[in-house]
């Protein structure tokens, strides 16, 4: 038995929900799949996701307002029947025909997450969208081996499957919106030894976000990361930016870095806008930015 839960803001997430719903009819479990729309202004998407309501045990649902990813992931949760949870992000689609069957295989008795991880494909890399794809390529999408190494710091929300209690007690619930928080969700895991297991079952992340758009975002994060995780004991372990980060205050460095930053601003921004992004800039401005 499974519930099946999908965040979405402004996007046409039918196409997902037919499809994992194919897919799980197959198998005989009991399920459940539910879609909240995260308030966003009603349109053509809003219509053609109300008609996931017409398929048999999928709801669909509307916030009236924003309350940001992690507070809807909470929301979903809290209405979820069952007491494995799948979360999904609306912007994707299972690379293979057996998705749901994989997860569905490994549901036992224990307290654990477990991990599909990610893939892009190259026709998605727009220009527009280039930063995005070039981030997704090298960061997120990383063999299974890979990602058990260093099983915490390779949590992503957008397909991971768990136990309903092991997700309401490590989840963020405080009402203030954050970006960025599945470092948080990660350093919970780490703090209460939850087991985590990552497998080779990924989905193709699809809606990538305008190269400015994605920056920006990645600037809130970095935000969340100072304001909120900074100071959190052992979180250098659970993110690399910190530990950096942590690491020159601990010798008094982020003052020079922060003036360093300043100088070298420009130029770190145009590498990271040029037609092959600079990742390594882009890793320098996050590091300047947070020392700013």
């Amino acid at each position: 038995m499974i519930s099946i839960l999908i965040p979405t803001y402004n996007y046409n997430v039918l196409p997902l929900v037919q499809e994992i719903y194919s897919q799980i009819k197959l198998t005989g479990t009991k399920f459940e799949i539910i879609v909240i729309e995260d308030g966003s202004p009603k349109n053509e998407n809003t219509s053609t996701n109300e008609k996931i309501n017409e398929i048999e045990n999928c709801y669909f649902e509307r916030n009236d307002t924003n309350r940001g990813r992690t507070k809807t992931r909470l929301l979903l949760s809290q209405k979820a029947k069952y007491n494995w949870l799948l979360f999904l992000d609306a912007d994707v689609i299972p690379v293979t025909k057996n998705f749901i069957e994989k997860y569905i295989s490994l549901i036992d008795h224990e307290q654990k997450v477990i991990v599909g991880g990610y893939q892009y494909k190259e026709s998605t890399a727009t220009q527009e969208s280039i930063l995005r794809y070039s981030y997704g390529k090298n960061v997120e999408e990383k063999k299974v081996t890979y990602r058990n190494s260093k099983p915490y710091q390779y949590i992503f929300s957008g397909n991971i499957l768990l136990n309903k209690d092991v997700f309401l007690e490590n989840n963020y619930i405080g009402d203030t919106i954050y970006y960025g928080m599945d470092v948080y969700f990660s350093y919970q895991l780490f703090l209460n030894k939850i087991k985590v297991e990552h497998i080779d079952n990924p989905i193709y992340h699809l809606g990538l976000e305008t190269n400015e758009i994605f920056f920006n975002k990645s600037l809130d994060a970095v935000t969340t990361k100072k304001v909120y995780l900074s100071k959190l004991k052992d979180i250098d372990k659970i993110n690399s930016l910190i530990k950096y980060y942590n690491l020159l205050k601990k010798y008094n460095l982020e003052k020079v870095i922060a003036i360093g930053f300043k100088i070298t601003e420009p130029f770190l921004k145009r590498m990271i806008f040029k037609k092959n992004p600079s990742l390594f800039c882009f890793n320098l401005y996050r590091l300047g930015f947070i020392c700013q």
